[in-house]
Parts: C-alpha cells; structure tokens; sequence
C-alpha cells in the first residue's frame, strides 16, 4: 500500500501542532496532544483532509487496514498518542482503521520486540502484510506467521466475531467474480468484465483476493486453495490478463 505525499498546507499545519506539543512538558504533553487532536478546527482544517487522504490510499471500499472491514472511519495513530505524543500529527503515523480495530481491541497496545525496540505491529504502508500473515482461505482465520504477524493477529484481534466468515463470502464473491470475467472476455463483453474487476477490486476484505492472487503462484498453491471451487479458480486466478487487472 503506498502512502500518499502529504500537501504542503497540511505539512505545515502539522508541523506546528506538533511544535505546540514539544512545548508543553512532562505528562501535560501527552493530554495538549488529545486535546488538539479533538479540537474542533484542527479536525476541520487538518484532521479531515487527512482523512480524506487515508480513505484515498485505503484497498476496496474503505477498507480498514489492519481487518480488512470496509467503511471504515477512524484515523489510528500507529505508535499511540499515548506511547509518543509527538506523533500525534505526524502523518507517517496514520492509518485508516474501524472503529472495532482502533477502539476496541488496539487502543493503546504497541508491542515492542524486547531486544530491539522495533514495534511489533504491521504497518502495511511500509511493509507487505503477507510476509507475516497467513489467510486460510478455507476458514477465513488469520494465522501469524512471524512474532509480528502473531502479535498483530492478537491485538488487533483480526479473528474476533463475524470476520472470518466475511472473508470466506468475500472469497465466494471473488470466485463469481472471476466467472464472470472469463465469461465476459469469451463473449468479447468488456463491460462485464470491467464490472466483475471493479467489484474484485472494491469489495469488503479487499486483501482476500490479493491473497489468492499472491498465493496462485506459489508452489504449493493447492493447499491454500483447498476449498469448495478452489482448484477451478487456482487455474483461472494464474491467467495473465486477470492478474494484471485485479492485482493493486
């Protein structure tokens, strides 16, 4: 996922916020940067365009990027306002979040590795989540793969409810999907298949399909796609033409 160049007018605007933040001390700083944040002009003239920006670089429609859920409305700070008031503003640590993700379960958790100090949550605007995160296509669970991948799983709780089975219809609309775009190239239909791609590409739990896409060309291919129609669509899903259209 590629972050978005902040404008200038906004970088500015930041900028300034954060230096009013540097100038408060000790543990009045982290309640001035709450404060701002919530104030009601920052949130017209800086926090919404942000927003904004966010919903812009988000997958399908609005996707919550660390779920998946769409619709989504928060801004999350990455590193908590909490853990370091002097990112509050800082846009590199901004992600797009539901409410469920950001309030719920994340809140103020920030796991560091003990020896090192890096963080052990996945930011997917520096970082491919893949490379820690497994999806079982047949249950729709996720399953850490690294130390990060596992503590992500956990407080961002991206088991929790009803979100597996979401990505399992989710998964089920990819299948239809791609049925009707060899249907349509077969009959020369281009605007079904543009339909079938902009359904893929802006559907909740946008990274379902980018996961099967990805894992089509693995080796051992077949055993992630070992669901009902998943040997049918692992064929289809190698096609050139369909992977150039869907992946992001």
């Amino acid at each position: 996922m590629r972050r978005i160049e902040l404008p200038r007018q906004l970088a500015v605007r930041a900028e300034q916020l954060t230096e009013r933040i540097a100038g408060t001390a000790g543990e009045a700083r982290t309640s001035e940067a709450k404060g701002l944040w919530k104030h009601t002009t920052h949130r017209r003239e800086l926090v919404t365009p942000l927003r904004a920006l966010l919903n812009e670089m988000a997958h399908g429609n609005r996707c919550c990027m660390y779920c998946g859920d769409d619709l989504s409305t928060d801004i999350d700070h990455f590193e908590p306002v909490a853990e370091n008031p002097l990112r509050t503003f800082d846009w590199l640590n901004h992600l797009l979040s539901c409410t469920a993700c950001n309030s719920s379960c994340k809140r103020d958790q920030f796991p560091r590795d003990p020896e090192t100090g890096d963080p052990l949550l996945i930011d997917p605007t520096t970082e491919d989540p893949f490379d820690h995160l497994y999806l079982s296509l047949d249950t729709g669970l996720y399953r850490g793969l690294t130390e990060k991948g596992r503590q992500t799983e956990r407080v961002c709780g991206l088991n929790r409810d009803d979100l597996p089975e979401a990505r399992c219809i989710a998964r089920d609309g990819v299948v239809m999907c791609v049925e009707g775009w060899l249907s349509g190239r077969e009959k020369g239909d281009h605007r079904k298949m543009a339909i079938a791609v902009r359904t893929v590409r802006n559907q909740p739990f946008a990274d379902v399909a980018q996961f099967m896409l990805r894992q089509a060309l693995l080796p051992k291919a077949s055993v992630a796609f070992a669901f009902d129609l998943g040997e049918e669509i692992l064929r289809h899903l190698r096609d050139p033409e369909l992977r150039a259209a869907l992946l992001i």
